[in-house]
């Protein structure tokens, strides 16, 4: 698969360099990883390349990965700016912007600047709105053991030991967290609810039935919130399905660009 690095103009921010990773040929997909960094939404890409003659494109949001981040780039909003200047880029019409978690505030971000490029969003257990009563978890008072019983149906498949990383992937992971805390600290803009309903493209909200990062009344929330977003709940699965249950994803997102 290429990785590319291209360098966009963001009018708040200047010139920003972009990773990009691109796998497959066909109807262009801008799949958006969330804290957990590019890693998480690699095999989704590659099975979304493959099953469904889709040329995916999944860039690293900068800082993530050990990729630079300019000073000036500090919010999501700036980060949907940055990718639709992308998409302007490589000239790409009736795109499918697919993001999960924080990947999935900023597409609902991009969505809100209304560009002609975009044909569609799906959004995964997107953060970024508050719903009362239905907090966010606190993902910076957490160990890396308590987020992933959190985001899992079934943890035990997916746990981790930071112990046991190499000093090289100690420090990607702690650059992956710094980023996160620029872009995301409190995991919401207190004003994106009340803008959801400016969204013009059509929406699909897909959930994890068992997420604990933010629950399924969330989700119900922030598709409430944009005019004719479609809901659906994904059984046995947490806060991030694209790896734990891939399958039934890409049946969701399929099903949705049809």
């Amino acid at each position: 698969m290429p990785t590319n690095t291209y360098t966009l103009n963001v009018d708040t921010v200047g010139a920003v360099p972009v990773t990009v990773t691109e796998s497959g040929e066909g109807r262009p997909v801008l799949l958006l990883h969330g804290g957990g960094g590019p890693l998480t939404v690699a095999g989704f890409a590659d099975l979304l390349s493959s099953k469904e003659s889709a040329r995916v494109l999944t860039p690293v949001h900068p800082g993530f990965g050990s990729t630079p981040r300019p000073d000036a780039l500090t919010s999501v909003r700036e980060l949907a700016a940055l990718y639709v200047a992308l998409l302007d880029e490589l000239d790409l019409t009736d795109v499918t912007v697919v993001g999960n978690s924080i990947g999935g505030w900023i597409a609902a971000e991009i969505a809100l600047l209304g560009s002609p490029r975009i044909g569609r969003v799906v959004l995964a257990n997107a953060v970024g709105i508050l719903v009362d009563g239905h907090p966010a978890a606190d993902f910076f008072s957490l160990t890396m053991a308590e987020v992933a019983q959190l985001s899992y149906h079934d943890p035990a498949k997916f746990a981790i030991d930071p112990s046991k990383f190499t000093p090289e992937q100690q420090a990607v992971m702690a650059g992956n967290r710094a980023a996160l805390s620029v872009y995301g600290s409190s995991m919401a803009d207190p004003t994106l609810h009340g803008r959801l309903s400016g969204v013009t493209v059509p929406t699909l909200v897909v959930w994890g039935e068992a997420d604990r990062i933010v629950d399924p009344e969330y989700g119900t929330a922030f598709a409430a919130a944009i005019p004719g977003a479609q809901f659906q709940l994904l059984a046995e699965t947490g806060h991030m399905p694209q790896l734990e249950s891939p399958d039934l994803l890409l049946q969701a997102v399929a099903a949705f660009t049809a």
